[in-house]
């Protein structure tokens, strides 16, 4: 279920809107009618991890990566 309220409705209902949350409702609060923010609960399960290498032979650089430039490329780059 979707549950919209207001900013001024939020601060004042706000722990009622948190349990919304928490059951698994949509709660999105809104000011002059126009959606702001969504309201979800805060998960743990899934943190970012980031392990060193883990992109190992998935990118590829050019062999002419690290070569001059051409001058004419060069000039536009130094204008």
């Amino acid at each position: 279920m979707t549950i919209t309220e207001n900013v001024h409705a939020a601060k004042t209902h706000f722990s009622r809107l948190i349990d919304r949350a928490l059951a698994g409702d949509e709660v999105i609060i809104a000011k002059a009618g126009r959606p702001l923010v969504c309201l979800v609960p805060y998960s743990s399960r899934h943190p970012i991890r980031r392990e060193p290498g883990s992109a190992k032979g998935l990118i590829q650089m050019a062999d002419d990566f690290n070569a001059p430039l051409p001058e004419s490329e060069l000039k536009e780059w130094e204008a």
